[in-house]
């Protein structure tokens, strides 16, 4: 594997720059950036420059690359696998109800022998993020690694872009598989939440839209918890999401977080599903997120790594981190701090990529299928995945 990576700040004029990924001979690309960069059709030019390599990514509320945190900047790294094969898929989605249908469509078109991992990006409203890899899942099985997030638009939710095999998009949901008998996966997560306020019980939901909470309408008690952040719903949600509880109101790792918000139905649409009678726990951001903190994430959530791919450098062979940072849709103010404002108060999120790098089966009472079955569904921690080709069965990740 051979990786190099740049962040773009005038992506009007990248030819120089982007000279040496073009050089690498990459065979995929992940892009990142923000979302004029996509409306503009400037990421279907970017694109183009790579006619050998299948290129994928989305919008975000800030970029993250080896420099740390930025907004209004496009990071493209260029990735070169020789001895993995790459396979593509793409489908539009109808709305939020079709979620299921269509990661079975996703499915369908990446099964392939020796699938070794999949990385999928949706937009980021109007979308069930739990069917979407319930339907992957359904036709994959639950032991192929499903990784990968929903698109952010600066915390506007209104529109946002996933760019795929037939270019950039706002109502493509696209994914790329890799396979591979050289391929070795390693996944971990790290994160921060702190659960307050009591447990609450779902007294009505309708898949990931929340209706009710012991009775009352859940837009209702979800203001009372929020007090002056409240107006600035549903931006603000990310800093507060939901914690699901089991049978003994103990926490079971799934974090749910507000993708939108009904003032006349007085609900709250959820990035994941929720179990009509469970029971819900609000959560709040412990520690204030800062470009250390991601990067010391990154290390604690790498569990078991024990090998660097140089961060990005031109035509180091190893590893290939896909980092996030987190508080929901992650968004902070850089090192210079930076940051837009949710009222009096400094943003602490960037938006990245909404639910975690965990594979897609099930550990003691976490249901099967679950695109967050850790700590996030809207990336609760910084969380990275790697993917490493070996000689040898038997390495580790």
């Amino acid at each position: 594997m051979k990786i190099h990576q740049i962040t773009l700040t005038d992506w009007k004029s990248p030819d120089r720059q982007l000279q040496p990924l073009v050089a690498l001979g990459p065979n995929l690309v992940l892009v990142f950036g923000a979302t004029p960069f996509f409306s503009s059709g400037d990421a279907n030019a970017l694109a183009g420059r790579f006619p050998g390599a299948v290129v994928i990514g989305c919008s975000t509320a800030g970029e993250v690359s080896t420099q740390g945190v930025q907004e209004g900047s496009v990071v493209v790294t260029a990735v070169r696998l020789d001895a993995t094969r790459i396979v593509a898929g793409t489908t539009d989605l109808a709305g939020m109800g079709d979620s299921r249908a269509a990661g079975e469509r996703l499915g369908r078109q990446l099964a392939a022998p020796g699938l070794g991992l999949v990385l999928v990006f949706g937009q980021g409203v109007e979308i069930n993020g739990s069917a979407l890899i319930q339907g992957m899942a359904e036709v994959l099985g639950t032991s192929v690694p499903i990784t990968g997030g929903l698109a952010g638009d600066d915390g506007a939710f209104v529109k946002t872009w996933t760019l795929g095999v037939n270019g950039a998009s706002d109502r493509a949901v696209v994914a790329v598989g890799l396979a591979g008998e050289g391929l070795r996966i390693g996944h971990g997560s790290y994160g921060g939440w702190a659960t307050f306020g009591p447990a609450r019980k779902v007294t009505r939901c309708e898949g990931n839209v929340l209706y009710e909470l012991d009775g009352e309408p859940a837009l209702d008690i979800y203001k009372r918890y929020l007090g002056e952040y409240a107006r600035d719903l549903p931006a603000s949600g990310l800093l507060f999401p939901f914690a699901m509880l089991g049978d003994d109101m103990s926490a079971i790792g799934l974090i749910r977080t507000i993708l939108g918000i009904d003032e006349q139905a007085g609900s709250l649409t959820l990035a994941g599903e929720i179990l009509q009678g469970g029971y819900l726990q609000a959560d709040a951001r412990v520690h204030r997120c800062s470009d250390r903190w991601s990067r010391d994430g990154g290390q604690r959530g790498g569990g078991d790594d024990r090998t660097d791919g140089g961060g990005g450098e031109a035509g180091h062979p190893g590893v290939l981190r896909r980092p996030q940072a987190g508080d929901g849709r992650p968004r902070r103010g850089g090192s210079g701090g930076r940051g837009r404002r949710i009222g009096n108060h400094r943003r602490l999120y960037r938006v990245l990529l909404l639910w975690g790098n965990k594979p897609v089966c099930g550990r003691g009472n976490v249901p099967v299928a679950q695109p967050d079955d850790d700590h996030h569904d809207h990336c609760g921690g910084l969380n990275r995945v790697h993917a490493r080709q070996g000689r040898r069965k038997d390495q580790g990740p």
